[in-house]
């Protein structure tokens, strides 16, 4: 009886969950073998009788076997080999007559095979074969865009004959914005990580990083929001439904969670056995809005959205915590919060100029420490390139004797330097050391060499000073840097 009662709980809780999704589980094939991102997934209406196909451009098992699959459900409907790697898959219309059915332009290796009927039609190479008459004005004018690094990601929004935009994340960390009569970026956004898929929202730009996070910006570079994710982001995509006139973002996440979001604000959150490596969203059979999922291990998921389905901002997850929502016990305001409130009214100007002149003396005493700091060579990090250095000092041990350790650092890219001294200044009332004074050995860029000595306190009233550390350039009077170690007090002494 337990075992039945525990059984119809599960069965229960299973039926109450696929109540309150808003998606259809219409198929999920774990050994599908199956192995894209999205920019090789592609809906089409490849015969013209209504129903959509999916075109996969598969990678196959560990890069090796690709090929090009047609979807019909759940069933391939072909399969053709590939000589290379494919690296993107696109749909378009080719014919003016009807039935206007789509042709299917895969990019593979330095060429882009375009299919009819799921036949090879044309093998355009890239860039030995010039273009065609008719596109030459285009390409003319698109050669004339340069960008200062590799682009590998491109998004366009707009129409070519009117006006668009070109957004392209390039391998420096960076997306520069192109309009229609630029030659040069207008704009550039700066990531403080690498992009890792971008999606045009409307007017907005939304960027994943690889530091577990969303972006939105507008085409001018300007950050909106930013999100943080619970797990990497491994591929992105657009949502897209026309009947209701949404556009959201979809990122798939290595925690096997497909997340959909509208601006900053989460819509759904779906969860996936594996994780996700890409994501295609559209009219797929007879149903317009179908999401196919892929995961690393080669399955394949296909959901379909509920026809009454809606979307609710903070719908995905619980929201914000109960305790954002209660009420601070603001205290009542006092005589002396009120007598405060009209002085700072009256005298506001005053206030404000005597706040203004404090603030500029604090700047002043600032940058002439800073200016006395770089003349007298106080900053442990060198102020000149002609001796890029770098020092930290780390002191050990309870006392009387400790073991003082200096790591100097050449910070140059590939210059060595030499002839380098270390000298200790100290009261040697309070201190003995072994070794005040020794030359430093030659400093490979990039590598920080421990130079270690001994001090002893000679002190046994429990007192401390500071050990000031000085490098030198033989022939300069002028230290290069410094430091100032502020000793312990010596624990061996003082229990003593």
């Amino acid at each position: 009886m337990a075992a039945a009662s525990s059984s119809d709980s599960d069965s229960g809780r299973a039926e109450s969950n696929e109540a309150s999704s808003k998606w259809l589980d219409a198929h999920y094939d774990p050994m599908a073998n199956i192995h894209t991102f999205s920019a090789c997934l592609a809906l089409a209406d490849l015969h013209g009788d209504g129903e959509y196909k999916l075109v996969v451009g598969d990678l196959g098992p560990g890069g090796q076997q690709p090929r090009l699959k047609v979807l019909k459900g759940p069933m391939v409907l072909s399969e053709s080999p590939l000589p290379a790697l494919p690296a993107a898959a696109a749909t378009f219309l080719m014919e003016q007559h009807e039935p206007r059915t789509p042709a299917l332009a895969l990019a593979s290796g330095p060429c882009v095979y375009v299919y009819k009927n799921l036949r090879p039609y044309f093998k355009f190479s890239l860039p030995h074969l010039p273009p065609n008459p008719l596109e030459q004005d285009l390409w003319n004018q698109a050669k004339e865009m340069s960008l200062p690094s590799v682009p590998v990601f491109l998004e366009v929004s707009g129409q070519f004959d009117v006006e668009f935009r070109l957004a392209a994340a390039c391998r420096d960390g960076n997306i520069y914005m192109l309009r229609r009569d630029s030659k040069r970026p207008k704009y550039c956004i700066e990531l403080s990580a690498q992009p890792v898929g971008f999606v045009w929202v409307h007017k907005i730009l939304v960027v994943g990083s690889n530091q577990e996070s969303l972006h939105g910006f507008t085409h001018k570079g300007k950050k909106l929001w930013t999100v943080q994710m619970p797990a990497a982001i491994l591929t992105m995509n657009l949502l897209e439904q026309h009947s209701r006139g949404l556009q959201a973002v979809m990122a798939g996440l290595a925690n096997g969670e497909v997340r959909i979001y509208r601006d900053k604000a989460l819509l759904d959150v779906i969860r996936t056995p594996d994780a996700v490596t890409s994501l295609c969203f559209g009219r797929y059979g007879r149903e317009d809005n179908t999401l196919i999922v892929t995961t690393r291990g080669g399955g394949l998921i296909i959901k379909i959205l509920k026809r009454t389905a809606v979307f609710v901002e903070g719908g995905g997850e619980a929201g914000p915590p109960p305790a954002q929502a209660t009420k601070l016990n603001v205290p009542r305001k006092t005589r002396l919060y009120v007598d405060q409130t009209l002085r700072e009214r009256e005298a506001g100007t005053a206030m404000h100029r005597a706040f203004q002149a404090d603030l500029y003396l604090l700047r002043l005493r600032a940058a002439r420490a800073y200016v006395q700091a770089l003349e007298s060579s106080l900053s442990p990090v060198s102020a000149t390139d002609r001796e890029p250095l770098k020092l930290h000092a780390v002191v050990q041990g309870l006392g009387p004797t400790f073991k003082l350790t200096l790591h100097l650092q050449n910070t140059s890219t590939a210059r060595p330097i030499l002839g380098l001294q270390i000298c200790f200044l100290y009261n040697e009332a309070l201190y003995a050391l072994r070794q005040p004074f020794f030359k430093v050995p030659l400093l490979v860029p990039g590598l920080s060499y421990p130079l270690e000595t001994f001090v002893e306190s000679l002190s046994d009233k429990g007192i401390s000073d500071i050990i000031k550390v000085l490098v030198l350039r033989e022939g300069q009077s002028a230290p290069l840097l410094s430091a100032h170690i502020n000793m312990p007090v010596s624990e061996g002494l003082a229990a003593a």
